[in-house]
């Protein structure tokens, strides 16, 4: 297990100036590498996560329990895959494109428990929730029925609280020190899925 990006957004109009209605609309969902295998730049990982890094509303990303969002690599497929196939363009997403702050390879949300400690490099974190997708994520990806995929797959990726602050960079191991392990990202993401609200959730998510 290791990992493979460290990417960083700044806020900024989500559906852009030319959208007035909307212009608005705030997210710092536009995240680019800034570490990777290829430049793997060491960066600086605060309390806060990412040095550098911004959250428009953060009554739902960012801050200490919500300070950096993960996502596995593996997922990335299943995205290309449904976004070419829905938008009639080829996608090849590049990393962050999920608005992930680290983009890991070899665990899933079958495999991380809500309380588990994640080492990464020689910093610890703390698994502390699934991401639960919204409108906002719909307009990065183009497609309005990007946040329903994401709850239908279960490829949720999750968030982590920073326990130890310092460097990281890509490439730097991953390893897993199990909590309690009485439920998982995928628990809790079925879990929402099968809400008896389910119905108003879906609409509120086109």
């Amino acid at each position: 297990m290791r990992l493979l990006s460290i990417a960083s957004g700044k806020v900024m109009p989500l559906f852009g100036s030319h959208h007035p209605n909307y212009s608005t609309v705030a997210s710092a969902i536009n995240k680019q590498s800034i570490s990777n295998l290829d430049t793997p730049t060491p960066i600086e990982i605060t309390r806060l996560g990412v040095a550098g890094d911004e959250q428009a509303d953060l009554s739902v990303h960012g801050g200490i329990e919500k300070a950096i969002y993960v996502y596995p690599i593996e997922h990335y497929a299943f995205w290309n895959e449904l976004l070419s196939r829905e938008t009639k363009k080829s996608v090849n997403l590049p990393l962050g494109a999920l608005g992930e702050n680290f983009t890991i390879e070899g665990l899933l949300e079958t495999e991380i428990f809500v309380g588990d400690q994640m080492q990464i490099g020689t910093l610890q974190f703390t698994v502390v929730k699934l991401r639960e997708p919204c409108f906002k994520f719909n307009a990065k990806m183009k497609y309005k029925g990007a946040a329903k995929a994401m709850l239908q797959s279960g490829f949720s990726g999750w968030y982590l609280r920073v326990n130890q602050t310092g460097a990281l960079a890509a490439g730097d191991d991953i390893t897993v020190q199990p909590g309690q392990r009485l439920t998982s990202i995928a628990d809790q993401n079925q879990a929402l899925f099968n809400r008896g609200n389910q119905k108003d959730l879906w609409d509120s998510l086109l």
